[in-house]
């Protein structure tokens, strides 16, 4: 029940909750409930308006919330159904110790799946070091990098993406900087070691938030539906920063981030 504060009397009162509110939460338990299965339609218009006893509006009202929060889609000819959930997935603390050579990365452990299922979407740009970027590598602003742009799939479904970025001095005319050796078996720390770089430490921070416009329509997910937002930096044996990945982006509601703490006695 929603309330308000009476400006008379100081007290809180109840308020009743708008129609397409109420609406919304019925029909977001009956999908959670499994009354309305993954994949199946959704009554139609006219008869979710007989069923509740409201307009049309009200009821579209009450959909697109449940479109932005990613339970339905609505597509040409097919009608409103269910959204299929995407399984969730854990990242493992050790996931970037992939064997280089192997084929698998840190994404297909985190994602449970073979080379074969694996496809990535890249387009590569040599940039300068903002502010933002010379903090976190550690360098000059205006130190050159090579910005890679990556979307992951999982068997053609985008469940990632992400700005990686390298020094250009480290990687300027090796295989490293050609996009058409993307993906990579092994991941960045493999393709660090081919440049006599060995890398002894990852560092990752998290945080979440509401997906921008953008992210919503790469990773195609409501604008309801949170994403985990984390930076990554690649540290080599002699301290230095080699790579950054800023931001790496993954939808929040089905990524569980797995921490292994040791403690000594």
């Amino acid at each position: 029940m929603c309330t308000q504060i009476d400006e008379n009397d100081g007290r809180r009162k109840p308020v009743a909750q708008p129609e397409y509110l109420r609406i919304a939460a019925d029909l977001r338990r009956r999908i959670t409930s499994g009354e309305f299965q993954p994949g199946g339609r959704i009554p139609t218009l006219p008869a979710l308006c007989d069923e509740y006893r409201v307009s049309e509006t009200t009821i579209r009202n009450a959909l697109a919330l449940l479109r932005n929060e990613g339970l339905i889609e609505t597509r040409a000819r097919a009608g409103t159904r269910v959204r299929p959930r995407p399984p969730v997935h854990r990242m493992a603390a050790d996931r970037y110790r992939t064997a280089t050579g192997a084929k698998s990365t840190p994404y297909t452990r985190d994602q449970g799946i073979g080379w074969s299922e694996y496809r990535l979407d890249k387009r590569f740009e040599k940039v300068q070091a903002d502010a933002e970027l010379a903090a976190l590598f550690g360098c000059e602003p205006g130190e050159r990098l090579l910005a890679r742009h990556f979307v992951f799939y999982d068997n053609d479904q985008p469940t990632q993406m992400s700005t990686s970025y390298v020094r250009w001095s480290d990687v300027a005319g090796t295989p490293v900087a050609d996009p058409i050796n993307e993906p990579w078996p092994g991941g960045t720390r493999a393709q660090l070691a081919t440049l006599g770089i060995s890398v002894k430490q990852v560092t990752e921070s998290f945080t979440a938030a509401m997906p921008t416009e953008h992210e919503a329509a790469v990773l195609r997910i409501g604008a309801g539906v949170p994403v985990l937002r984390y930076t990554r930096r690649h540290i080599a044996d002699t301290g230095r920063v080699v790579e950054v990945a800023h931001p790496i982006v993954r939808r929040g509601d089905t990524t569980v981030v797995d921490f292994v703490i040791d403690l000594d006695d």
